[in-house]
């Protein structure tokens, strides 16, 4: 346990620990992800990198913990477990509601005076671009059809009853911290911004994803890529080379 009580164990989770590398890579899933999404991404980059993905709770092993509802709340929670890894230069990437984290978990390492390297910011509209957006207010059925536009969720998973009943309830904890995030007018981050979308995402348009570029006193890249929310599932490669020439300039 962390002095804060929060156990960074159930937190960050490795796939290819990399104990010499000198960069690490945070990883933040979307709204009812969890942290092996991004098993595929730490097998690329491992040894080079060392990959982390974060466990948020309500999911797969925590799945008994109750879900945190908010941003903010969860940033603090995400920002705690991560201190103890902060031991080299850090890239946070997240996805999604994991790129608004991975921006409110910046800010307060930066805080504490721990300035990524960079911040990766998927799928996702700037932090000050909000969208009157409720659908963790809807039925379970309206929610279900909301993830299968995505694409999000494995089809397994949806056509199997028992495990919907499990993991609707993290879906909707998630979807009702993604909403009622509101921006609030603060310092900028140092660390440089990347902001990666698909061109078809109907959750950010070109305009909100370079909107990110207001957030940064840093350098900022925009870039776009076929597809649509989970352009990730067919680009991994390309977003996985832009995180390495990132880190490659780490001596």
């Amino acid at each position: 346990m962390t002095a804060s009580g929060v156990d960074e164990n159930l937190w960050m989770r490795q796939f290819h620990p990399a104990p010499g590398a000198k960069v690490r890579l945070v990883c933040l899933p979307h709204a009812g992800g969890s942290a092996p999404y991004f098993f595929p991404v730490s097998k690329a980059l491992s040894p080079a990198l060392d990959v982390v993905a974060v466990q948020y709770p309500g999911r797969q092993d925590r799945r008994d913990e109750p879900g945190i509802d908010n941003i903010a709340d969860l940033a603090d929670a995400v920002t705690d477990a991560l201190l103890p890894w902060a031991d080299r230069p850090l890239i946070i990437f997240g996805h999604s509601m994991g790129a608004t984290l991975a921006f409110e978990v910046a800010l307060r390492l930066e805080a504490k005076g721990i300035v990524p390297l960079a911040v990766f910011a998927s799928g996702r509209r700037a932090p000050s671009r909000h969208r009157d957006e409720r659908v963790h207010l809807r039925s379970d059925d309206d929610l279900i059809r909301e993830i299968q536009s995505l694409s999000g969720t494995q089809a397994a998973v949806l056509g199997d009853e028992e495990i919907l009943r499990m993991v609707l309830p993290a879906i909707r904890s998630d979807y009702k911290a993604a909403e009622t995030y509101r921006y609030e007018t603060g310092p900028k981050l140092q660390a440089p911004i990347q902001a990666h979308f698909g061109v078809d995402d109907p959750k950010v348009s070109a305009d909100e994803a370079r909107a990110w570029e207001e957030h940064t006193t840093g350098t900022f890249e925009l870039q776009t890529y076929p597809g649509g929310h989970f352009y990730l599932n067919q680009q991994a490669a390309r977003v996985i080379d832009a995180i390495a020439r990132v880190a490659s300039t780490v001596a």
